[in-house]
């Protein structure tokens, strides 16, 4: 029972984090399973990848109702980041054919620089997005954006991570579409894209549906006092933090001491 409560605290304490900072769920919640929590790399990505599905529906939902979804470029994100995934997801699968447990260090590996190269990105997203505001868009194709999906469906079938933030980044670079279109667009395509990564990832054992319950029983009411609490705090030093303390997971997963 103390571990259930543990598991339901932390995903409280996630869901404050991602309604008060914005910072994807997957990037926060990888490195609690896997350094606070102990549970195997591999079934971290798993639980997580199904974790993010869920708490992505409601706001992918709003969004939608509001009009801020791009269908054609969530439909061209996900004709790349589907098959982008099930590759990330079937090389894991090679990987622990091969050397077994030895997976897990591989998921640290690839985890951890995916936590060093995202904060870096974020923190310096609002120097990027004056940058590129008045902008024409450096490529319009379908192409371009199922590449774009493909590159992060690959890293979301292996590490769970980046289903959001890389996307966001990829798109902010690429296409000039308004902030609030950016973030319905990559909401909804991140639904579709965790949504087949999980169901990946649980038809092969590589989920703990009791932590996943256990988490999103905590961070639905985390979610709504952290958009609560998002007008109260400095939202840009929290960012600071949480991208800082990021990095410092990042590192230690490629130098541990």
């Amino acid at each position: 029972m103390p571990l259930i409560a543990t598991k339901i605290l932390v995903g409280f304490v996630v869901g404050i984090l991602i309604g008060m900072s914005g910072v994807g769920g997957g990037v926060l919640l990888l490195p609690i399973l896997i350094f606070g929590l102990r549970v195997p790399p591999i079934v971290a990505v798993g639980s997580d990848a199904l974790f993010n599905f869920f708490t992505k529906i409601p706001a992918g939902l709003l969004h939608l109702k509001k009009g801020t979804v791009r269908r054609k470029v969530v439909i061209a994100l996900a004709v790349g980041s589907i098959p982008g995934s099930i590759c990330g997801v079937k090389l894991l699968m090679y990987i622990r054919h091969l050397y077994g447990d030895g997976v897990n260090s591989f998921i640290k590996t690839a985890v951890g620089v995916l936590l060093i190269v995202i904060p870096t990105l974020l923190l310096f997203q609002k120097r990027i997005e004056e940058r590129v505001v008045n902008r024409p868009p450096t490529t319009k194709s379908f192409m371009g954006m199922a590449l774009i999906g493909l590159v992060a469906g690959f890293l979301v079938g292996m590490t769970s991570v980046g289903s959001g933030s890389i996307i966001m980044m990829l798109l902010l670079l690429f296409y000039s579409y308004p902030p609030k279109v950016n973030v319905g667009t990559d909401i909804v395509h991140a639904v579709i894209l965790t949504g087949v990564t999980g169901l990946l990832h649980f038809r092969l054992g590589n989920v703990d549906p009791g932590l996943v319950l256990s988490l999103l029983i905590g961070s639905i009411p985390g979610g709504l006092l952290g958009s609560h609490l998002a007008t109260r705090v400095p939202m840009l030093w929290l960012r600071r933090l949480l991208c800082a303390s990021l990095l410092i997971t990042g590192a230690r997963m490629l130098w541990p001491v």
